[in-house]
């Protein structure tokens, strides 16, 4: 692992610093917010904003690459996003936030793309694995630890937002000084979404509904502490345990996975999320409850992302995989938009504890969904599954294809090495993956 490390150890410590930059951002938004006496509604919209951003930066983005570089773009992407984060205490009005969200999304979509083209140019088949765990690890410990970063100024003045602002300019330093030459950037055109329900009804249905879940945890999860009453210590801690759930609770689920009918963990992590948020509806104000009920709700979240990527491609050729990847991608971010907009909407007109009753409901649908498509078709054999790898939702099309060429890769090499002692006998098991829909 320190070899693998070795190559790639300034595009990591680059990635810290910008998801330092991301997290303290999404956080301020919503204790900003409050304090500016905007509406659940108005944030709900500046957060859907920032998603509707994120599509159109993964879009465009690598035709931008291929016009002017990586170098460039990368650049470009990081100053525009840098002068964002430092104008939203000048800006202080509901459609100026929502435009400068817009302009952030884009931004960290492209440098997302522009980023993970360069790590999966710097890795090989034997290391691609452990490079994208490091790369979703780093993603994961930068967005937690902005939260800490939080508390170290008021968030009634600018301070919080111009050390958002320094954390980003100076992540690309590491990255741009050390990155030797520019890799290939090419994202396969997303999969139709007729074509993507065919292969996949419960990863289509499924990654739509948790992208609401995501962008309502991730975007209204400080509006939440802020309309209820929460310090700013409370509300970074409220933000911190979602994330830390997904940390702890992504080996052992998708571990899980690899073993059993994907749609049976699919299930019972949607009810375990789906329990955890109506608990903390129920709960009321403590923030202890409060906190255990981020922490379970969170550590669902992310591994369901896994999930539904890892089913998606158990039925589907590898030659559909990156189509699927990034229609899977596409339809996901629909989702975080719409998500926000809803919980916002419910939180107006209900009070503020709806966003749990909220994620509870969108947790139950995936739950039921998975049920109901149980009852189609048998499981597919645990032996002709991909192999699971932690996939977080914040990646763009191009980490997502490099993880599913990888789990193929794997699942294609344990199951050579689990026929080689019958001397070719099923040869055809081997390299047959399933069609039908799952």
């Amino acid at each position: 692992m320190f070899n693998v490390l070795s190559g790639i150890w300034a595009l990591l410590i680059g990635i810290v610093l910008i998801m330092l930059g991301n997290g303290m951002h999404f956080t301020l938004i919503g204790l900003r917010g409050g304090i500016e006496g905007f509406s659940a509604t108005e944030l709900a919209i500046i957060t859907s904003g920032y998603f509707v951003g994120f599509l159109s930066g993964a879009r465009f983005t690598p035709s931008l690459i291929r016009r002017v570089g990586h170098v460039r773009v990368f650049a470009a992407l990081g100053s525009f996003m840098s002068a964002g984060l430092i104008s939203f205490p000048l800006l202080t009005e509901p459609w100026a936030w929502t435009v400068l969200r817009l302009l952030i999304g884009f931004c960290m979509s492209g440098v997302y793309v522009t980023a993970e083209s360069w790590l999966n140019d710097a890795s090989t088949n034997e290391t691609r694995g452990k490079v994208l765990s490091a790369y979703m690890i780093s993603q994961t410990v930068g967005i937690i630890g902005a939260q800490g970063l939080l508390n170290l100024g008021d968030p009634a003045t600018s301070v919080l937002f111009i050390g958002a602002s320094i954390l980003v300019s100076i992540s690309f330093a590491p990255i741009l000084l050390t990155v030797s030459r520019a890799p290939t950037t090419d994202v396969t055109r997303p999969m139709p979404l007729r074509a993507l329900f065919s292969g996949s009804p419960l990863g289509t249905i499924g990654i739509f509904l948790l992208g609401s879940v995501y962008a309502t945890q991730s975007g209204m999860g400080a509006v939440f502490g802020s309309l209820i009453g929460m310090t700013a210590a409370e509300i970074s801690l409220f933000i911190a345990m979602l994330f830390a759930g997904a940390l702890v609770l992504q080996y052992p689920i998708g571990w899980i996975s690899d073993r059993v009918d994907r749609r049976l963990v699919i299930f019972a992590v949607s009810v375990i999320g789906a329990i955890s948020c109506l608990f903390g509806w129920i709960a009321g104000g403590g923030i202890v409850a409060l906190l255990i009920a981020a922490f379970l709700a969170g550590g669902m979240t992310t591994p369901l992302y896994a999930l539904f990527l890892a089913h998606t491609n158990d039925f589907l050729s590898a030659e559909d995989m990156p189509a699927a990847s990034g229609g899977l991608v596409f339809t996901f971010g629909l989702g975080a938009i719409i998500g926000p907009l809803v919980t916002g909407w419910a939180m107006q007109g209900a009070g503020p504890f709806t966003f749990w009753l909220v994620l509870s409901l969108s947790f139950a649908a995936i739950a039921l969904y998975a049920l109901y498509r149980m009852t189609q078709r048998s499981a597919l054999p645990a032996s002709q599954t991909d192999s699971y790898i932690g996939v977080v939702p914040t990646t763009s099309p191009v980490a997502v294809e490099a993880a599913s060429a990888w789990a193929v890769e794997q699942a294609e090499a344990q199951t050579q090495d689990e026929v080689k002692p019958n001397d070719g006998e099923d040869e055809a098991e081997t390299g047959t993956r399933q069609q039908s829909p799952a």
